[in-house]
């Protein structure tokens, strides 16, 4: 198959926006808990609907009072936190464009979101975010504004716009339209220049409308919730606030991985969302904690009955009695700790970002938490395709949400158009031509559809490595699967215009023994072994050959990965451009040694 297509079953008045969501959920769940903040001793004090539209009013008529008009664009630099959405609806209920920033972004990524779209002001989480700001203020004509949080702008904020009356409010609610653009997101910039990408109301409105409808089970059920830990700068999580209002969805805000696993067992969601890191860091962590005598057998057998029962559910016959048998022991035995630790509700998690992989997509479903993969870019509001709980292939990141719709160029690029697709790059009219064929826009991923109008992602379009052979080479199903092992925290295929494909690795040092080292004889063979089982997958000219264990993890700090833990490989390639040249010479392991290579 090679294109499919899913018909818009809802969609919103062309009149309406965002706000309209909220003012619904308001309408029907009035005095129900919308969000919930954590206190101190880890309880968590709800926020209603109506108290959140007054506190939302409130902060807009500030804005108001500042001076903005409609279509001004103010950024958020901030981490996920209640406030951060409380500025987002008041910037749309002021009529204003908000331009979300990554909390960890540096002066100058914060000097080109703010530049670029001409904020007139920036609501800053920190007195730190406001120095940043300070230090680059001079070149930033536009930039007249700048409120932090932590310094009460808010109330501040709210003190100010006590005069502007409801009327003048409800017209600045108004003043944008379906059409009219609702947030600007910069990409990643794993490739270049980060761009502005303008994502209207209905596509946010449309699309969470779609999700809706499309998943009631996890956003519509017995009182669902969801722990956002997630960035809110990032397309990914933006979606799923505005989601979550449109259901019935309440809300929990955390910032910190560090207190992840405390706070998922006090809040107690039914479904989160998470990249795939996440999730093999909780498998990992469950292995290291069984270790390696009569606990880990159990929990090896655990594992591979849980795989065995989520594969046997795609059969025909489906699971046999003694697999049912040992499935319900070690329910009882494994899986009931496992979900205990995550609050005991979580009965499903929204997976994006990179491939999860067929083995963890099985073991999770297997233990009772249902892994919903499914793909999209901040061109597409996020997702354009999702399994969902009735009609899920691991494997695949499933079909296309109503209203949206893939296809497969020659070349094996994803093509995709729909309700989510995003309007135009912000002051960039050739970057918005060239990504657009008759209305297709040109994800830069490859991809297969299977027969069933299922979505796989092959890899990036630009990461593609060419060999001196010839021979094209997307690392991601190699990286992806490397990565999965526990001792490994990332990996990064090289090898473009080289004889053969060779591998950067950094480890986990959570789950490597304090008195084992990268040149340890135990760690050297695990990740050979992971890079063994994972060249049984590709072609022999796609294997890879040599690998190197480098002496840290890549990190968002150090500006290797992306905020949303995507791999700058450009940056990788120039930082470790000695090790590489090493790596083809005399350094590095080889995956099969020599004295067991093929004749």
């Amino acid at each position: 198959m090679r294109e499919n297509s899913i018909e818009q079953v809802i969609s919103a008045d062309a009149s309406s926006n965002i706000t309209d969501l909220l003012l619904d959920r308001v309408s029907r769940l009035p005095d129900h808990p919308l969000f919930a903040l954590r206190k101190d001793d880890h309880t968590w004090a709800d926020v209603t609907a109506r108290e959140f539209l007054e506190t939302v009013h409130a902060v807009a008529k500030g804005f108001i009072a500042a001076g903005l008009q409609p279509g001004d664009r103010v950024g958020i630099l901030s981490r996920t936190r209640y406030e951060w959405t409380i500025t987002d609806f008041a910037l749309w209920f002021a009529g204003a464009i908000s331009v979300p920033i990554y909390e960890t972004s540096s002066a100058q990524q914060i000097a080109w979101n703010l530049g670029q779209t001409g904020a007139v002001g920036v609501v800053v989480e920190s007195a730190h975010h406001q120095q940043s700001t300070l230090s680059i203020q001079a070149g930033l004509h536009a930039l007249t504004n700048i409120w932090c949080i932590e310094s009460g702008a808010l109330e501040q904020l709210k003190a100010r716009g006590a005069e502007v009356t409801d009327d003048v409010l409800e017209a600045r609610r108004r003043s944008a339209t379906a059409q009219d653009t609702a947030t600007i997101i910069f990409t990643s910039g794993t490739t270049g220049a980060p761009k502005g990408c303008e994502l209207s109301h209905a596509n946010f409105v449309d699309l969470a409308l779609s999700a809706r409808q499309r998943i009631p089970e996890v956003v519509m059920n017995d009182e669902p919730s969801s722990l956002l830990f997630m960035p809110l700068a990032h397309v990914f999580a933006r979606f799923i606030e505005v989601l979550n209002v449109a259901s019935n969805v309440r809300t929990g805000f955390t910032a910190s991985t560090a207190d992840l696993l405390d706070d998922l067992g006090s809040f107690r969601p039914s479904f989160i969302l998470a990249v795939p890191r996440v999730f093999e860091k909780v498998y990992n962590s469950a292995a290291k904690k069984a270790g390696s005598g009569s606990r880990g057998k159990l929990f090896s057998a655990a594992v591979n009955t849980a795989i065995d029962f989520s594969t046997a559910l795609d059969s025909a016959r489906g699971p046999s009695i003694g697999l049912r048998m040992r499935h319900a022991l070690f329910g009882r035995l494994v899986y009931s700790k496992l979900k205990s630790a995550m609050g005991g509700r979580l009965g499903y998690a929204v997976s994006g970002g990179a491939s999860l992989g067929a083995r963890l997509g099985h073991f999770y479903r297997g233990i009772g938490l249902t892994v919903l993969e499914g793909y999209g870019l901040t061109e597409t509001t996020a997702p354009i395709v999702v399994n969902c709980p009735d009609a899920q292939r691991i494997g695949t990141v499933g079909p296309p949400l109503p209203g949206s719709a893939i296809r497969i160029a020659d070349d094996a690029e994803i093509l995709v158009r729909g309700i989510g697709v995003f309007q135009r790059y912000w002051n960039d009219q050739a970057a918005t031509a060239a990504a657009f064929t008759d209305g297709w826009f040109h994800t830069g991923d490859f991809g297969s559809i299977d027969d069933n109008g299922y979505l796989s992602v092959i890899g990036r379009k630009k990461e593609l490595l060419v060999t001196a052979g010839g021979k094209n080479v997307s690392p991601s199903g190699i990286e992806n699967r490397v990565s999965a092992e526990p001792e490994v925290a990332q990996c990064m295929l090289v090898g473009d215009g080289r004889q053969f494909i060779a591998a950067l690795v950094t480890l986990d040092r959570d789950m490597i023994e304090r008195d084992r080292s990268k040149d340890s004889p135990e760690v050297i063979q695990a990740v050979r072994t992971a890079f063994q089982e994972a060249n049984q997958s590709v072609s022999r000219p796609e294997q890879v050959k040599k690998f190197l264990i480098l002496d840290s993890e890549f990190t968002e700090a150090d500006g290797t990965l992306t905020p949303s833990l995507k791999l700058k490989r450009n940056v990788i390639a120039e930082r470790f451009g000695s090790d590489i040249d090493a790596l083809y010479a005399t350094a590095g392991h080889d995956v099969t040694p020599r004295e067991n290579a093929p004749a």
